[in-house]
């Protein structure tokens, strides 16, 4: 599975928006800043996740992004299927079809099935407890 820098980028996004802990809405320059996304690009990609219902945008001076759902409620593969489209090595474009008895369509079905089952189960909130439990194993120091 490939998934295209936007991909990547609109992921980052959201994660930094669920690390956040707030609803107060973020700017999309400290959005673009923490993540190192440019902030063009960014814009692009948070109207797009706003059309898609995951986030709410605010005007003004107190204004920016902010979810429009709780993180244990958006998955990985939501987001992704919302960027990208389709996923899987199954996906394939009609410029070059498999072959209608492919000894690999049993194969392909099953490692779409596991990729979709990991990305759909994962949600924000899991990504941003296993990070912060990394952070903090990392930080410890048994150093005398």
């Amino acid at each position: 599975m490939d998934i295209s820098v936007k991909g990547e980028y609109a992921l980052r996004a959201v994660f930094e928006l669920c690390s956040r802990g707030s609803s107060d809405p973020i700017k999309i320059a400290d959005i673009a800043a923490k993540q190192g996304i440019p902030q063009k690009f960014l814009e692009l990609i948070l109207s797009q996740l706003k059309q898609g219902g995951f986030l709410n945008s605010r005007r003004g001076a107190n204004g920016g992004y902010s979810l429009a759902k709780a993180p244990e409620s958006i998955t990985v593969g939501d987001i992704i299927r919302h960027i990208e489209g389709p996923i899987g090595v199954a996906h394939r474009s009609d410029d070059n079809p498999r072959p209608a008895d492919s000894p690999f369509e049993d194969l392909w079905h099953e490692v779409d099935t596991a990729l979709s089952s990991i990305i759909d189960r994962t949600t924000f909130a899991d990504l941003l407890g296993r990070w912060k439990e990394k952070r903090t194993r990392q930080a410890v120091s048994w150093q005398i």
